[in-house]
C-alpha cells in the first residue's frame, strides 16, 4: 500500500468494515485513536506508535491485548483499502513474534529470572514463514535447555519450563475485557500426546533424528527462532537441517504429503468448487494444496539447492522457477491464486475475528463478505474464485502419477504377460518378480516395499519390455534391488518420477559400466531428476564454485564427502548423457575433465588449508599440479585416471612455520601425498579418481613433488624423449595465476627446444613397439592399442609437434587439426581421430576392457558416431584405422 496522509484513502475501507465487520465495527468505535493516526500518518507509522505505546506499559498482559487492538484495526482498514497482501501479513507476523518474545522474558521476569536464556521459541507454519493470516493461532514450538534454564530454588528444570509454558499459553490465550493477545496451539511440538507443553532441546532433537514422521519433515520447512532465547532456536535447526533438507531424496515423505492432502480433500472438500461452503484453506484447488506444491518440490530439491530453502510459499515458488524446477507460469498462477484465497481468507475472518476458511452457506452472510471484500454479491465471489481455484487443483493433480493395470499375480499368468511383452526368458522373469513380490529377497521383506512395488511393478516391467535387451535390464534391476539395504525409497522414487524409468532400463540393459555404480549407490539416480542433468557441464570455473559451497561449520572430511557425492554423481550423469545420446561423446569428453579439474581444485585447496593448520606455510612457496595425459588434453572417459606432476616453488630450503615445521622438500611431498588421498582415497561416498604420479621426474624412483627449478633442469638435462612426448599434453591445473604462468612457460621452453630429427625418430618408433609389445590390443574395438587406433595417432601427433615445434597444444585434436592444414598430416586425420575418440568414451561405458560390444549396444555406438546404421558405421571405424595406420606407419619409416 502507498502511505498517504490522505483520510481518502481509507474512507472505501473504514466504511465496508463499519457495514459488513462487526468485529471491526466495534473496534473502530473503541480505537479512535488508531483510525485517526492511520489516517493521517500511514500503516507503519501507526503500528510503531501502537509498539511504543505497548512498550510504555508495564502491564504486559494489558499492553499486548492494546497493541493487538491496534494492529487488528490498522491492518484489516490497510488491507480493505488496498494494501498488498505481503504488508498484511508481515505485520500481523511481526506482532506475533513480538508478543511471544515479550511474553516469554516476561513471565520469566516475574518469576525471578532476568532474560530468557535456555528458554525460546521456534516459530512453525503461517509464523513461521511471516505470512500469518488475520485471526490465526500460532503453532510454536517452547523449547528449554535444562543446562542454562534459569530456575527457582529447589526447583527442577523441567518444572519451571512447564510453569513457564502455561503462563505463556494463560497470558496470550486468556479473553479479557481488551480481548486476547494469541490463540496458541502446542500440538506441533515433537510427540505431542507424550511430551510436555516445553521439550528439553535434547529430547526434541533425538525425537526429529530417529522417529519424526514425513509431514514434520515438511513442518520445519518453515521453522524459525522467533522468540526467547534465539540462539537456542537457531542452533536446534542448524543441528536438524539434514533431517530436513536430504541429499539422498525420500519419496516416501512426498507420497506422505500427497495421502495427507487426500485427507485434508476428503475431510473438509464435500463441497469441492467455490459454492456457499468452500473451505479456501483445505478445499481441492485451495491454500493448502498451493503451499503442499510449493514444499513438496522443495523436499525434492532443497537438499542440493539451498536457494530453494525458503519459508515462504510466494517466495518459494518464484524461488523454483528460477531454478527450473516448476513452470514459471504455473508459478506465476499460483502464486496470484494464493493472494486471492489468503486475501478471501482474511476478510472471512475480519466479519468477526473468526478462525474460519469457510465460506457462508447462508446467502446473506454470504453476500456479506463478498461486500467486505468489494464484490458485489455472493455470486461475483464465487465467480472470482472458481476459475482459479480449478487451475490450482489442476496443477496439483497432476503431481500424482498415472496409474497402469497390475500385473497377474498367478506364475503362469505373470509369464503369459511378459512373453507378450517381448522377454525373451519369460519363465526366468517371472521368477525374479515372484521372489520381489513375495518378500524373498531382503530389501523387499517389508509391507511398505512390497506394497511400492506393486505400484511401480507395471510401468517398470513396461520400460523393461522396451529396452534394447530386457533380459540383461532385468537382471541388473534385480542385482541393484539385492544391494539395498532397503528397497523401499527406490520403489517410490521410480514411481514419483516415471520418466526416470526409461534412463534407469536404458542404463541398466546398455551400459554396464554405469549398471555398476548404480549397484554400488542407488542413490546416483537422484542426480538425473531434473532436465538439467542430460545438459552439458558448466565451466569449471562454476563447477569449482559449485563444489566449494558447503553447508555451514563444514568440517575436512565433511567436504571430502560431499565433493565426492557430487562429482560422483556429476560423472555418472555425464555417462547417462553419452548413453542417452543427449550429447555428443566429445562433449562428454570434455565435461568429464572438467569435473575432475573443478573436483581437484576444490579438494587441493581444502587439503593445503587443513595441512596449514598443522605445519604451517613455507614463506614463498606453494603446490603446483600439471595435468598430463588425457586430462590435460581436457577429455577424460569414464574410467580414466589423472596424470599428475606436484611441484612447489619457492626455497627448497626453507622451513614452515606451522606448530610442526618441515622443511620444503619434505612439506610439498607430504602435502601431495594428502592431495592424492584427498582425490582417491575411498569413503562413504565412495572414490574419485586413480591418481598416476608415475610420468613425474624420474618417475617411481623420484620425489612425488619436485620444485620448479629442478623440474625445469630435469626436462632440460635429463628428460628421455617420451617425457617430451608427455609435456604435449601438460596442462597446469591448480596453483596461483603466476605460479601456472611460470610452470606453462617451462613446459613451453621444453617444447620448442630443438630435437634431432633423425634420433627423435628413433626413438618414438622403439616406444610404441615397447607399448605394443607390453600391452597388445584386446580385441578389434580396443580403439587405443589397435593398429591404427588411438596410441598410433597420438604418437603421430606428438613426433611432429616435437620434430616441427608448432600446434603446441595441449589438445590433441586441434593439433591435429593444425598439422592437418600445414600439410604434415593427410587430409581427414583431425576427423578419424574425432571418431576414434567418440568410439573410446561410449565403448569405455557399454564395453569395458576393450571387448566387441554386445549386439544391443550396436545401434548406440553407430549413432553415438553420426551413423544411423551398425552396419555403415564399421566401413566408416575402418577408414578411419586405415587412414591413421597409414599416417603412423608412415612417419615410423623414418626411424628404422
Amino acid at each position: 500500500m502507498t502511505e498517504s496522509n490522505s483520510v481518502a484513502d481509507f474512507g472505501g475501507g473504514i466504511e465496508r468494515a463499519e457495514a459488513h465487520a462487526p468485529f471491526l465495527r466495534r473496534l473502530i468505535a473503541r480505537r479512535r485513536d488508531v483510525v485517526d493516526r492511520l489516517a493521517g500518518d500511514g500503516l507503519s507509522a501507526t503500528l510503531a506508535a501502537a509498539r511504543a505505546e505497548s512498550d510504555a506499559e508495564s502491564d504486559t498482559a494489558l499492553a499486548l491485548r492494546r497493541e493487538r487492538q491496534a494492529v487488528a484495526l490498522s491492518v484489516a482498514l490497510a488491507d480493505l483499502a488496498g494494501a498488498s497482501f505481503e504488508t498484511v501479513t508481515r505485520a500481523l507476523s511481526d506482532f506475533a513474534d513480538h508478543a511471544l518474545d515479550r511474553a516469554i522474558h516476561s513471565i520469566i521476569e516475574e518469576r525471578g529470572g532476568e532474560g530468557a536464556i535456555g528458554f525460546g521459541a521456534l516459530a512453525l507454519g503461517k509464523q513461521g514463514s511471516r505470512e500469518l493470516n488475520y485471526s490465526s493461532d500460532i503453532d510454536p514450538i517452547l523449547l528449554f535447555d535444562p543446562a542454562t534454564l534459569w530456575c527457582r530454588p529447589r526447583e527442577e528444570p523441567g518444572e519451571a519450563a512447564q510453569r513457564i509454558a502455561r503462563r505463556i499459553v494463560e497470558l496470550l490465550q486468556q479473553q479479557t475485557g481488551d480481548g486476547y493477545v494469541l490463540r496458541v496451539d502446542l500440538r506441533l511440538r515433537p510427540a505431542a500426546e507424550a511430551t510436555p507443553l516445553a521439550v528439553p532441546i535434547g529430547l526434541a532433537i533425538s525425537h526429529y533424528e530417529t522417529s519424526a514422521l514425513p509431514w514434520e519433515r515438511a513442518a520445519f520447512i518453515r521453522a524459525r527462532a522467533a522468540a526467547g532465547d534465539v540462539a537456542l532456536g537457531a542452533g536446534m535447526l542448524t543441528h536438524l537441517r539434514p533431517f530436513v533438507w536430504r541429499r539422498a531424496l525420500d519419496f516416501g515423505a512426498i507420497g506422505e504429503l500427497r495421502d495427507l492432502s487426500r485427507r485434508i480433500r476428503d475431510h473438509h472438500g464435500k463441497v469441492r468448487v467455490p459454492a456457499p461452503g468452500y473451505d479456501v484453506k483445505r478445499g481441492r484447488g485451495g491454500i493448502r494444496e498451493i503451499e503442499f506444491f510449493a514444499q513438496i518440490h522443495q523436499l525434492i530439491h532443497g537438499g542440493r539447492e539451498p536457494a530453494l530453502r525458503v519459508p515462504a510459499t510466494l517466495d518459494a515458488l518464484a524461488a523454483l522457477a528460477e531454478a527450473g524446477r516448476i513452470d514459471p507460469e504455473e508459478a506465476r498462477t499460483l502464486g496470484d491464486t494464493y493472494r486471492l484465497l489468503r486475501t478471501i481468507e482474511h476478510r472471512l475472518q475480519m466479519v468477526e475475528d473468526q478462525q474460519t476458511h469457510r465460506l457462508p452457506e447462508d446467502p446473506a452472510a454470504l453476500d456479506n463478505v463478498a461486500r467486505l471484500s468489494g464484490y458485489a454479491d455472493g455470486g461475483d465471489l464465487i465467480a472470482a474464485l472458481a476459475p482459479a481455484a480449478e487451475v490450482v487443483g489442476r496443477i496439483y493433480d497432476g503431481l500424482e502419477p498415472d496409474e497402469a493395470p497390475p500385473l497377474p499375480e498367478t506364475r503362469s499368468d505373470l509369464e503369459q504377460a511378459l512373453a507378450e511383452r517381448g522377454f525373451p526368458d519369460p519363465a526366468h522373469a517371472a521368477k525374479r518378480i515372484e521372489t520381489w513380490r513375495k518378500g524373498q529377497a531382503r530389501t523387499t521383506r517389508s509391507a511398505a516395499a512390497r506394497a511400492a512395488l506393486e505400484k511401480v511393478l507395471p510401468t517398470l516391467i513396461a520400460a523393461f519390455a522396451e529396452a534394447a535387451d530386457p533380459h540383461t535390464a532385468l537382471l541388473r534391476f534385480d542385482d541393484l534391488v539385492a544391494r539395498l539395504p532397503s528397497a523401499l525409497n527406490l520403489f517410490r522414487l521410480l514411481e514419483a518420477q516415471p520418466n526416470l524409468l526409461g534412463l534407469l532400463v536404458r542404463v541398466l540393459s546398455l551400459a554396464p559400466a554405469l549398471a555398476a555404480d548404480l549397484a554400488r549407490r542407488a542413490s546416483l539416480l537422484d542426480g538425473l531428476i531434473d532436465a538439467s542433468a542430460l545438459e552439458a557441464q558448466p565451466a569449471t570455473d562454476a563447477l569449482a564454485a559449485q563444489f566449494a559451497k558447503g553447508e555451514a561449520r563444514e568440517d575436512y572430511q565433511g567436504l571430502l564427502d560431499r565433493v565426492r557425492a557430487e562429482v560422483s554423481e556429476r560423472r555418472f550423469a555425464l555417462g547417462v548423457q553419452a548413453v542417452a545420446g543427449a550429447l555428443d561423446p566429445l562433449a562428454v569428453g570434455a565435461g568429464y575433465a572438467r569435473v575432475a579439474e573443478a573436483a581437484l581444485r576444490v579438494l587441493a585447496a581444502a587439503t593445503v588449508a587443513e595441512f596449514e593448520r598443522t605445519h604451517g606455510r613455507i614463506a614463498g612457496g606453494e603446490l603446483v599440479i600439471l595435468a598430463l595425459g588425457r586430462f590435460g588434453g581436457g577429455t577424460l572417459t569414464h574410467a580414466s585416471d589423472l596424470d599428475l606432476v606436484y611441484l612447489f616453488t619457492g626455497d627448497f630450503l626453507a622451513e614452515s612455520d606451522g606448530a610442526k615445521p618441515l622443511g620444503a622438500t619434505h612439506y610439498f611431498n607430504r602435502l601431495a601425498s594428502r592431495v592424492s588421498a584427498a582425490m582417491s582415497v575411498p569413503t562413504a561416498s565412495g572414490p574419485l579418481y586413480e591418481i598416476d604420479t608415475r610420468l613425474r621426474p624420474s618417475g617411481t624412483q623420484g620425489l612425488l613433488a619436485v620444485s620448479l627449478d629442478s623440474f625445469q633442469r630435469y626436462q632440460a638435462e635429463s628428460a628421455w624423449t617420451w617425457e617430451h612426448m608427455a609435456l604435449e599434453r601438460a596442462r597446469p591445473v591448480f596453483g596461483s595465476a603466476q605460479a601456472q604462468a611460470a610452470l606453462a612457460a617451462i613446459v613451453e621452453g621444453a617444447l620448442r627446444r630443438p630435437h634431432d630429427p633423425a634420433k627423435l625418430a628413433v626413438d618414438v618408433v622403439k616406444m610404441r613397439g615397447d607399448i605394443a609389445a607390453h600391452k597388445p590390443a584386446a580385441g578389434p574395438f580396443d580403439v587405443k592399442a589397435i593398429d591404427g587406433g588411438l596410441i598410433d595417432a597420438e604418437f603421430a601427433v606428438h613426433f611432429l609437434q616435437l620434430r616441427e615445434r608448432i600446434a603446441i597444444t595441449p589438445d590433441l585434436a586441434r593439433a591435429a587439426a593444425t598439422l592437418e592444414g600445414e600439410g604434415l598430416l593427410a587430409a581427414g586425420f583431425a576427423d578419424a581421430l574425432a571418431l576414434l575418440t567418440r568410439m573410446l568414451i561410449v565403448l569405455r561405458l557399454v564395453a569395458p576392457g576393450g571387448a566387441a560390444p554386445a549386439e544391443p549396444s550396436h545401434i548406440l555406438v553407430a549413432e553415438a558416431c553420426g551413423y544411423s546404421r551398425w552396419e555403415e558405421f564399421l566401413p566408416a571405424y575402418d577408414a578411419a584405422r586405415a587412414l591413421i595406420g597409414g599416417e603412423w606407419r608412415r612417419l615410423a619409416a623414418l626411424g628404422e
